[in-house]
């Protein structure tokens, strides 16, 4: 079945909208972050040991929790995107490389494979995720010894 060009640009919006999401946590651009979710955003990060709550709690837990890592990179894809109205729903598959300093300043480099599932809204400021769950499918490597995550 062809899609519509309205249903063309909602995916690409959407793609444009997860990438800026890995934009934003990775250079750790915060007023960024805010235009990848709705005001009152449903979040949940605790397969990966993170948090779960509202936006507003969720982004200052994330500005504390990554500020401790020298780097990290998101890469995202393989989205399966369902469109219904001003409505949609995604699974998009996700590796994230972390890199943490030690006391003694070598870096150690671990990774996490997961899912994050969304369902997003269409506002008039464009495709917002209003509710995010991100579900860990693996670890590569280990956490280092001296990672300690603000709670």
């Amino acid at each position: 079945m062809a899609l519509s060009l309205q249903e063309i640009s909602d995916r690409i919006e959407i793609d444009d909208l997860l990438i800026r999401y890995t934009k934003a946590i990775d250079q750790k651009d915060w007023k960024l972050l805010d235009t990848v979710f709705t005001p009152d955003a449903e979040l949940d990060y605790v397969s990966s040991g993170g948090i779960k709550g509202r936006y507003p709690e969720v982004r200052a837990w994330l500005e504390k929790a990554l500020a401790i890592f020298a780097v990290t990179a998101h890469y995202v894809t393989n989205s399966e995107v369902t469109l219904q109205g001003d409505r949609a729903s995604a699974r998009t598959a996700v590796y994230n490389p972390m890199f943490f300093q030690n006391p003694d300043g070598s870096m150690h480099h671990f990774a996490v494979g997961a899912h994050y599932v969304d369902e997003l809204v269409r506002t008039a400021q464009g495709w917002r995720i209003a509710k995010r769950r991100e579900d860990q499918a693996f670890l590569e490597g280990a956490l280092p010894k001296a990672l300690t995550i603000p709670a």
